[in-house]
């Protein structure tokens, strides 16, 4: 699925702002979610009610209202921890 395919699903149920399909950075292929952005929180209401488990593009979808992305836990698992970015450590954490 395009964005302006995912828009077109949403269109019916009022004033988009904006709409965009995530995107693998690596193989360059839909993560499976994206996010669509109602100018009236009303219109947005409408379309999570009519099309949560519609079938779109050939897969059942769930919609619902966005989350505050969760905070990752400092020096984890995978990337790197902390706030350096590449280059030497000019000086160090105490």
């Amino acid at each position: 699925m395009r964005d302006d395919e995912l828009r077109q699903a949403f269109e019916p149920y009022g004033e988009i702002v904006s709409s965009k399909i995530i995107m693998d950075r690596e193989s360059g292929r839909s993560r499976g979610f994206g996010f669509v952005e109602f100018a009236n929180r009303e219109d947005g209401q409408a379309a999570m009610d009519a099309l949560n488990g519609a079938n779109l593009a050939g897969k059942e979808i769930a919609v619902s209202e966005a989350r505050p992305r969760e905070e990752r836990p400092q020096g984890g698992r995978g990337g790197f921890g902390g706030g350096d970015r590449g280059g030497y450590n000019r000086g160090g954490r105490y």
